[in-house]
């Protein structure tokens, strides 16, 4: 009876691995689609593509860029479009980030819907106006033990045009396993008024794909391929007290939007939360007390969650969201403005909402 149940599981598993390697060979030879037509905008712009790539890849080799922040893996929900005729039917791995109300208007996530023939599609009109750069690497330093901030000079297009909080996409070439340029979303952490640099703060993920070139391959000298910007996360123009949060390289569209508030001078109250675990996961301590001087109205407060004792710290302690509740009192008229990962940002939500702030009033930066 065993043996007729093992022989019976082997010979079920070669069917689907036979099947599964017919449908690949389907699709590498049957599936040859030709040149198909993509409409864009009521036919504002209509392309001729070759056929068989997901949607996305197939927009950026046209020069058109949308958002993605996990380079077209299905896994971070940005790179939505909507799909007028032509996407077919919803797959499984689109159903987690599209909610019922954005399935009747049709959107879809752009890296999973293969173009097989013609279609056609509606992106925001400004997503015309992102542009790819070739950039040089100016400058690598480390921010902490696990956070390298990387100064970009832009070579070709010499300028950008950036609103402070936006994020730009880095192209990660092939390198070692990786047989195919992605694209990674990170912040600019510079002022707007610097056009001719772009300067990123990259958090070494283990196993990440960006982060481990960035962190173990990437040189002073060599060149980049970035585009953008991208993005909503910028400062509301209001007199509203404003709430910053962040954690980790969260830091730097915060930074971005402090170093234009010092160049203008804005008068604004503002209180910066920067939550880290311990001493040695600070950084820019130094600067941001510079900003405070500098910035009229403006206080930072670093708290630490896991103090060691060797750090012998004397600020706050605690989870970040507990800081924020001790250290605000009323935030009714407030707005605030988060980066860091989705727990937090959650959190923070949770305990800002509790303190009066509307969820309208509230913006963040998921990542």
């Amino acid at each position: 009876m065993l043996t007729t149940l093992l022989v019976t599981i082997a010979v079920t598993s070669l069917i689907s691995l036979f099947l599964a390697l017919l449908m690949v060979i389907a699709d590498a030879t049957i599936g040859n689609y030709g040149v198909v037509k993509i409409s864009v905008n009521n036919g504002t712009r209509e392309l001729e593509v070759l056929g068989g790539q997901p949607l996305l890849r197939s927009l950026q080799q046209e020069g058109i860029f949308i958002p993605s922040a996990c380079g077209g893996r299905g896994s971070c929900g940005l790179c939505k479009v909507k799909v007028v005729e032509g996407g077919g039917e919803y797959l499984p791995t689109e159903l987690p980030f599209i909610n019922e109300e954005e399935r009747t208007q049709q959107i879809r996530l752009s890296c999973q819907v293969k173009v097989k023939g013609d279609i056609a599609i509606e992106i925001p009109e400004e997503l015309f106006y992102v542009k790819e750069f070739k950039t040089v690497v100016e400058r690598i330093r480390d921010l902490t033990h696990d956070i390298k901030e990387v100064t970009l000079r832009l070579i070709e297009p010499d300028g950008i045009t950036i609103k402070a909080g936006q994020y730009v996409q880095f192209v990660v070439p092939e390198y070692e396993d990786l047989d195919e340029e992605v694209y990674r979303a990170y912040s600019v952490a510079s002022p707007p008024g610097d056009a001719t640099h772009v300067e990123l703060e990259i958090r070494l993920v283990p196993g990440g794909i960006c982060t481990t070139y960035v962190h173990e391959h990437l040189k002073e000298g060599d060149e980049v391929t970035i585009n953008g910007p991208y993005g909503e996360f910028y400062l509301r123009d209001s007199d509203s007290p404003i709430i910053f949060i962040a954690g980790g390289s969260g830091m730097a569209p915060i930074k971005s939007i402090l170093l234009d508030m010092e160049k203008t001078q804005n008068p604004r109250a503002a209180q910066y939360f920067f939550g880290a675990r311990s001493k040695r996961d600070l950084f820019l301590l130094e600067e941001m007390k510079a900003l405070q001087s500098s910035i009229p109205n403006f206080t930072f407060v670093p708290a630490l969650s896991e103090p060691l004792a060797e750090d012998a710290w004397e600020g706050e302690i605690g989870l970040i969201t507990d800081v924020v509740r001790k250290n605000v009192s009323d935030g009714h008229t407030s707005e605030a403005y988060l980066c860091g990962s989705p727990g937090m940002i959650d959190a923070c939500i949770k305990v800002l909402t509790e303190l009066g702030v509307t969820e309208d009033r509230i913006f963040y930066d998921k990542f």
